[in-house]
């Protein structure tokens, strides 16, 4: 993906692409992503003619207002902002957000999506091999809650904001929850097969720990995420032992 992109709107379809430069609004209240963690910031678009097709052009406008978008969420909650406001933001067009995305809710659900996968990805890339089941779980939830740290805005924005967009949110979460658990109860059935736990075990540790993180994320603005991880740790330890 073509990365830095700001000031930059529409574009053409075919040919040489002229692109439209809108102005990015800049907003002091409201925080940026951090670079590299759930989302890329892409290049700048190329003023005035160039060779970019039109799916290179609304790629890097996509990422942008993905962007934009959760820094609004995360600043201004779901309420707080509309199709124009991400637009100036993200320094495209409103006809640049439709042909991307049919409205807000849309978006943000796209975003929520990134979020799931990229953690999905950290806890992937856990190495459990030669780990007691009690040390592995402590490990992939400690990655969990260190690719919040490392992002708060995304991590506020979808962990916090997104339940007010209500049932379509929910149900999106119980489905990448489920998921997560799942991850964890096949680790664990690799290292111990023969002391198996309750799903129970699994899915509500992974919802205690959500739950405590967007508790933090909602009522710290600069969270640290030491204490909680060192205090689950200790009971991960006793409750995933091999028995």
């Amino acid at each position: 993906m073509l990365r830095r992109s700001y000031g930059v709107g529409s574009a053409r379809a075919t040919g040489y692409v002229a692109a439209v430069s809108v102005e990015p609004a800049r907003d002091p209240d409201i925080a940026p992503i951090r670079d590299g963690v759930f989302f890329t910031l892409p290049d700048a678009l190329p003023r005035g003619r160039h060779n970019l097709s039109r799916e290179q052009v609304q790629d890097v406008q996509r990422e942008r207002i993905l962007i934009a978008t959760t820094e609004l969420l995360a600043a201004r909650g779901y309420r707080g902002f509309g199709h124009a406001d991400v637009a100036r933001r993200a320094g495209v067009s409103l006809a640049a957000f439709y042909d991307c995305f049919a409205g807000k809710d849309e978006c943000i659900f796209a975003g929520y999506d990134r979020f799931i996968a990229a953690l999905v990805a950290r806890l992937s890339a856990v190495d459990t091999d030669n780990n007691s089941r009690a040390r592995s779980v402590e490990q992939l939830l400690g990655a969990y809650l260190d690719t919040l740290e490392a992002d708060p805005v995304v991590a506020r924005a979808y962990q916090v904001e997104i339940d007010a967009l209500g049932p379509p949110a929910r149900a999106r979460r119980r489905v990448a929850l489920n998921g997560i658990a799942e991850h964890l109860r096949q680790i664990a059935r690799r290292i111990a097969p023969d002391a198996d736990l309750p799903w129970s075990a699994f899915i509500g540790l992974v919802y205690a720990e959500r739950q405590l993180a967007a508790d933090l994320l909602d009522t710290d603005p600069e969270p640290s995420f030491a204490e909680l991880r060192a205090d689950m740790g200790a009971w991960l330890a006793d409750v995933f032992r091999e028995r």
